[in-house]
């Protein structure tokens, strides 16, 4: 996932937003508010920050809790330092709107990111694989035996090519957006307003006790479609939840239900064996 920047008024040239563009004070951004650095400055942070433009910008998280992890981030200043993301994007539908439409442009490349990482090990992923890397070509060629003439093999050969380049020629493999989550926690951790889009694997080595794991496999993570949800939801209640059993819940496996109580250690070794299950469906 390359770093890109686009102004979202159609700008031609290429600007990087200051720190007093975003409505911040210069660094240092420290502790719960880190993440403003990427909002006032993401031109200066290449390797982490995927996009940019003027309304959002979306960084690789520096602890992923799976495979691939990213955050986006809202830019402009009255969006970003929005302490309880329940409350305010239920009020806010014009906010909302645009952060689906933005998390969907990054769900997208998430998934793009997932499928080069471990397509190569995804049995639905067996026939786009073998086209992409020649195979499925070489196997025609093969068949035809050698009787047609050159021009007629190099023209064949091009014709390949050309079907391999469209991804309408290509066959479906797996659906890797499917395994993307895209979500935040009802009281997040960094006071600017962020929203997850994660693989759903929860493997990474950053992944070390069981707040980590129920921050994202239970209902303290609100995906997108949920949201608004109503006022009658405990959630909304930002005050309540730091005392919530969500994060002190039993540690449940994401993929087969199994229960491992507190035993974080037997659970992280259990995903393992799930990752590498997953990863080959």
């Amino acid at each position: 996932m390359a770093a890109s920047r686009q102004s979202s008024r159609g700008s031609k040239h290429q600007q990087t937003a200051s720190s007093s563009d975003s409505g911040y004070g210069r660094p240092p951004f420290k502790n719960r508010m880190a993440l403003g650095a990427f909002i006032a400055d993401p031109g200066a942070y290449p390797g982490q920050v995927i996009f940019y433009d003027d309304d959002f910008v979306a960084v690789r998280d520096a602890f992923p809790k799976a495979t691939v992890h990213a955050l986006l981030l809202p830019r402009r200043p009255h969006d970003a330092l929005l302490q309880r993301p329940l409350e305010v994007l239920a009020g806010n539908e014009e906010l909302l709107g645009r952060l689906r439409l933005a998390a969907e442009r990054l769900r997208r490349l998430v998934a793009a990111e997932l499928a080069r990482e471990l397509g190569g090990y995804s049995r639905r992923d067996e026939r786009r694989q073998a086209v992409l890397d020649g195979e499925e070509a070489v196997a025609v060629a093969v068949r035809g035996g050698g009787r047609g003439s050159e021009e007629e093999e190099e023209e064949e050969e091009q014709q390949q090519q050309q079907q391999q380049q469209q991804d309408s020629g290509l066959p479906p493999g797996r659906d890797w957006a499917a395994e993307v989550r895209c979500g935040v926690h009802a009281v997040p951790s960094m006071r600017h307003l962020h929203v997850h889009v994660v693989s759903r694997d929860m493997h990474s080595a950053s992944l070390r006790h069981r707040k980590h794991y129920n921050s994202f496999n239970t209902p303290f993570f609100v995906a997108l479609h949920e949201l608004p949800v109503p006022p009658e939801d405990p959630r909304r209640n930002s005050r309540n939840l730091p005392g919530t059993p969500y994060l002190a819940r039993d540690l449940v496996c994401w993929r087969c239900g199994r229960n491992f109580g507190n035993q974080f250690r037997r659970l992280k070794e259990h995903l393992e064996a799930e990752f590498d299950e997953w990863k080959r469906e």
